[in-house]
């Protein structure tokens, strides 16, 4: 693989600013971004007055711990435009993705936060080692999911040429990856996996394509999915992290010449570690649910928000700003499968909208092939047990689930009483991927 080492002149002077004054700038930006939501969102002003603080209590970054969370429960609370800071004419765009209850979480952005938007997402392309005049195939989805328009809008602000391909089309993408040879892609990992094997189904070598990066994100992947990648197409794989709700794509991003996680860009947002169970902030190096505030966003400001991601903040080494390591679980129940976020709660609504079926079901996570699925196990009523029912019901969950929730699973409807019972917290979740 080529030496993609960026030039030190060409990153953002924040990048390799001081410790000092890396953390003068956030405290400056924190202040701003604690009085910005409590004199502009409600929400936040009942919250704050509640837990008896105020954004003049904030004297040093230490002080943000004293302050409250918020949660995805809150955008779902507040919908679909009440935690917006700006009024609504400032908003320029909107963005949504689903939730447990199948109301979307809406996020919105003023044209300033468009424009930081861009600027990360184009500093994380440059910190995996592409550059201006480069062209980068998008393979993630466009529409109100962030990934696709996060990526755009960063591609064209690096100076490089967007290939606006989406998902989905797998022998288009392989024939347009040949056609215009582009520097780099940007998807998700497990559908990188499905666009190699279309390579092979067309006898085509890999190695010898255009691909020199892979920037890959929207769901956790392995260092082994790395090596695989890597070595399969001889390109770098990085990582990209980002969430809606926070801004999208580009919140952090590895770095070309170490690959060691990514690196969060801590002049737009304060990451926090907290235990899961007690909310108490952890010391560097510890693990615990990572938490952000948004220190430069004027639409949708979030102070403490907690991501349910599992990981840890390491030591800057490519970069001044903290490191977070490869995401490695989610503190609640939430499934991300093949990029799609799925929570029990979603497939039990269709389970027991289903006509014939009890309201008993386990989820089992396996591996078919390389790529992550989903089997429901479900039971038929004792009314409905024999063998075309079951195939009629089993047809209409498929049909409900892929339309609700978004992804093709496989049903399996045993006979009453064959689905697990709990004798107290239910197991609605057996994962089998690692077997």
């Amino acid at each position: 693989m080529k030496d993609l080492t960026p030039n030190r002149a060409d990153l953002d002077p924040i990048e390799i600013a001081s410790i000092d004054e890396i953390r003068a700038l956030q405290l400056d930006r924190l202040r701003w971004s604690l009085r910005h939501a409590y004199d502009n969102v409600p929400m936040y002003r009942q919250r704050f007055d509640e837990a008896g603080v105020h954004p003049d209590d904030l004297q040093s970054l230490g002080d943000l711990g004293r302050f409250p969370f918020t949660y995805k429960n809150d955008l779902r609370d507040n919908y679909p435009f009440g935690l917006f800071a700006v009024p609504r004419d400032q908003i320029i765009r909107l963005h949504a993705s689903s939730g447990t209850t199948g109301k979307p979480t809406v996020v919105g952005y003023t044209q300033g936060d468009i424009d930081n938007w861009a600027d990360l997402v184009a500093r994380s392309l440059r910190a995996s080692g592409l550059r201006r005049g480069d062209m980068i195939h998008n393979a993630y989805g466009y529409g109100l999911f962030t990934g696709g328009l996060g990526a755009h809008y960063g591609i064209e602000r690096l100076g490089a040429t967007v290939i606006p391909m989406s998902g989905g089309q797998t022998a288009k993408q392989v024939d347009l990856i040949t056609d215009f040879k582009p520097d780099g892609i940007m998807v998700t990992p497990s559908y990188m996996l499905n666009i190699l094997e279309q390579f092979h189904k067309l006898g085509l070598d890999p190695r010898a394509c255009s691909l020199k990066v892979g920037v890959f994100g929207a769901e956790p992947w392995t260092d082994s999915m790395r090596a695989e990648v890597e070595q399969a197409f001889d390109m770098h794989a990085v990582d990209i992290y980002g969430l809606s709700e926070i801004m999208g794509p580009g919140v952090a991003n590895e770095c070309v010449e170490t690959k060691d996680g990514p690196v969060i860009w801590e002049d737009h947002f304060y990451p926090e570690i907290i235990d899961p169970e007690t909310g108490e902030v952890l010391p560097d190096g510890e693990m615990g649910e990572l938490v952000f505030t948004t220190l430069t966003k004027e639409g949708l400001p979030m102070i403490r928000y907690r991501t349910r991601d599992l990981t840890r903040l390491l030591p800057g080494t490519a970069r001044s700003m903290r490191r977070m390591e490869k995401i490695t679980g989610r503190s609640d129940d939430m499934i991300i499968l093949r990029g799609v976020n799925v929570f029990p709660s979603q497939i039990e609504e269709q389970v027991l909208a289903t006509g014939g079926l009890a309201p008993y079901y386990q989820i089992e996570l396996y591996r078919s092939g390389r790529m992550d699925a989903m089997r429901i196990h479900v039971e038929a009523t004792p009314e409905a047990a024999d063998e075309l029912s079951k195939t009629a019901a089993a047809r209409m969950l498929t049909r409900r689930i892929k339309d609700v929730v978004g992804i093709s699973t496989e049903i399996n409807i045993g006979d009453p009483g064959e689905v697990e019972r709990s004798q107290g917290k239910a197991r609605r979740v057996v994962d089998n991927r690692n077997l």
